[in-house]
């Protein structure tokens, strides 16, 4: 049953079932916490499994003013000790993951880390990539100056990624200081146990970043689903929860 609560002002949704360790479900951007309900419902039976939206998706209220993912995290602690959760697993998709990762490495309080299409580590781009972002910025700069607003908005609206152009009120600002922010530096302060598993032909988080995560983490392991994409924990959640099985009963 869903439940609510309030933090740091906010209405939160979630979901709260099960007896055990705390097992906490972070759901990517865009999406909310029935993303996650293959999982939820799999490990309810031998754990307490905590899933929420974040605030801005699903059922939660929206911060009042652009967050970054320290800001995030710092929800996330706020919220964890409200409902009691300590020392948890978490498993966490995409967006999810950067929260993950930065309270992982700033807290070292999670016991173990499922991340799947797990995102934080800043692209490479080409040089095609930064010309048109230094010609969209200069269009951008030169019609502020001017005070032409209409074609602002038509530039601003026709601009950047589809998650960019789905990003309503605050959470658009919000969705450009997430994607910016770079986990790297952290990676190496991830000290838990921590399981990857990418679908082989992501191109929202190619593969080459899972393997670098897997370098970078003193211990994390690699698990490649071939043939899928950024979700290939939703398209094969039987798959996804065997090998997940697998890694909750290792240690």
């Amino acid at each position: 049953m869903e439940k609510t609560t309030v933090i740091q002002g906010l209405k939160i949704s979630y979901l709260l079932e099960g007896e055990g360790d705390d097992v906490l479900l972070l759901h990517g951007w865009g999406q909310n916490k029935e993303m996650m309900q293959a999982i939820f419902d799999h490990l309810a039976s031998s754990f307490r499994v905590c899933s929420l939206d974040f605030p801005g998706f699903g059922n939660s209220d929206a911060p009042q003013e652009a967050w970054g993912v320290p800001e995030y995290e710092e929800f996330l602690e706020a919220f964890m000790e409200a409902l009691g959760i300590h020392d948890p697993v978490i498993i966490a998709h995409s967006f999810g993951c950067r929260v993950a990762i930065r309270y992982a490495a700033k807290t070292q309080k999670a016991r173990k880390m499922c991340l799947t299409g797990a995102a934080g580590i800043r692209p490479k781009h080409d040089l095609e990539w930064h010309i048109r972002t230094k010609a969209y910025k200069a269009g951008k700069w030169m019609l502020k100056v001017t005070g032409n607003q209409k074609k602002l908005d038509e530039l601003q609206k026709n601009s950047g990624s589809a998650d960019y152009r789905a990003a309503e009120g605050v959470m658009r600002p919000t969705f450009v200081k997430v994607v910016n922010d770079d986990v790297t530096p952290l990676l190496k302060d991830v000290k838990c146990p921590v399981l990857l598993v990418w679908g082989e032909h992501d191109e929202a988080v190619p593969l080459w970043m899972g393997q670098m995560m897997e370098k970078e983490m003193p211990d994390a392991g690699l698990a490649v689903f071939e043939n899928d994409d950024h979700f290939a924990y939703w398209h094969q959640p039987q798959r996804f929860n065997a090998v997940l099985d697998i890694f909750l009963k290792e240690g």
